[in-house]
């Protein structure tokens, strides 16, 4: 069927979707023990689960194993949600499914992370999500460690313990031509392949001037001195200087652009 695209069985061409009062009456339908409410919850809000792990592909996991641990996170949401405050549950619900996919992705990461450091960052999350409620902000990485009261620098350490590492090749822009990756913004641009190969060039034309040369380049350009002063240094006069210099930038000029 046109359009049709099946995770774990299910098709999410067909999904279902609740009104706000709908879902309400179903939540606390559900809190009470109702199952078959529970059943309607969960199918009204695949699409949410679905909107979510859509932030957690290309990492290499099984697309239906982050959709059933959505799905996991959905059913602690519904548990928990109280219908009291005047809150949409897909506020509530959308953190609720992306911490149950992020700790999913920290504890079976292919990079494995120590017990206690998992621990920190867990409650790093915890202690993230208190101060976004309490200030209505997102905290920085300063007020977290005040308010746990532990060094900054393991704060910053455990989070980026967890953080689930990223291609070189991920685009992080296009604009309908070639896309930037990751290794575009990182690369080192100063011991670049062809960086590399002039250096070899240029001590190599180096290599084959003669020891005035050498020396009248090494006293202008390393030391800094001006033609007149190398010209009283070595010997020679001023005009010596400027020809021989002359001479020895072409040479490596020619060098360079043989090679």
């Amino acid at each position: 069927m046109q359009g049709k695209v099946e995770i774990s069985g299910v098709n999410t061409a067909k999904l279902k979707t609740l009104s706000n009062e709908e879902m309400m009456h179903l939540i606390e339908l559900a809190q009470a023990g109702d199952e078959q409410a529970k059943q309607k919850l969960v199918e009204g809000n695949l699409k949410l689960v679905l909107s979510v792990i859509q932030r957690f592909m290309g990492r290499g996991e099984n697309p239906d194993d982050l959709f059933q641990v959505g799905c996991i996170g959905l059913l602690k949401a519904i548990a928990n949600f109280d219908t009291s405050k005047q809150v949409r549950f897909s506020t509530y619900g959308v953190p609720m499914i992306a911490g149950e996919l992020r700790r999913y992705l920290r504890d079976y990461s292919p990079i494995r992370v120590s017990r206690s450091v998992r621990d920190t960052a867990y409650r790093v999350l915890q202690c993230k999500q208190e101060l976004v409620e309490k200030n209505g902000r997102e905290p920085t990485m300063e007020e977290i460690a005040r308010a746990m009261e532990v060094p900054l620098e393991e704060v910053v350490g455990a989070m980026d313990a967890i953080a689930s590492p990223v291609s070189l090749y991920e685009p992080v822009y296009s604009d309908g031509g070639d896309p930037l990756t990751v290794m575009d913004q990182v690369r080192d641009t100063k011991n670049t392949d062809e960086r590399w190969l002039d250096s070899i060039a240029i001590r190599q034309a180096i290599s084959q001037l003669s020891a005035r040369e050498k020396r009248i380049l090494a006293l202008r350009f390393y030391d800094g001195r001006t033609q007149m002063e190398v010209a009283g240094s070595i010997g020679i006069s001023q005009a010596q200087v400027s020809r021989l210099e002359k001479n020895a930038l072409s040479a490596i000029r020619k060098a360079i652009s043989v090679s």
